[in-house]
């Protein structure tokens, strides 16, 4: 996902700008998380562990992203982040990185 992000139509939610988060912290997922359009507003606590050097993860804890949806075939990951959350998890901005995930669930 680019700067352009909130002016694509989703799997989703279609053009409907009130499907994405108000901090834009957005993901697109693989089919192997899409669960048939299921996952469509799913949230995962994320970090990342690793990148291509040892100073790509920035060490500030954990993210939670809010799925709008479904990666394109071939997905070159698991998530796609917006441009925002990407940033809140690394310092390099075309990085590839790993990331620890669990679907987050608020009480």
């Amino acid at each position: 996902m680019g700067p352009n992000d909130l002016f694509q139509a989703t799997e989703c939610n279609g053009n409907n700008q009130d499907q994405f988060p108000a901090n834009n912290m957005f993901a697109a997922v693989s089919v192997g998380l899409w669960d048939n359009g299921a996952a469509c507003g799913r949230r995962y606590m994320m970090r990342c562990l690793s990148g291509t050097d040892r100073k790509t993860c920035k060490v500030d804890g954990s993210i939670i992203v809010e799925v709008v949806d479904r990666c394109s075939d071939p997905c070159p990951a698991n998530f796609l982040l917006s441009t925002p959350a990407f940033a809140a998890l690394s310092r390099v901005q075309d990085a590839r990185i790993n990331v620890e995930f669990t679907q987050y669930v608020s009480s």
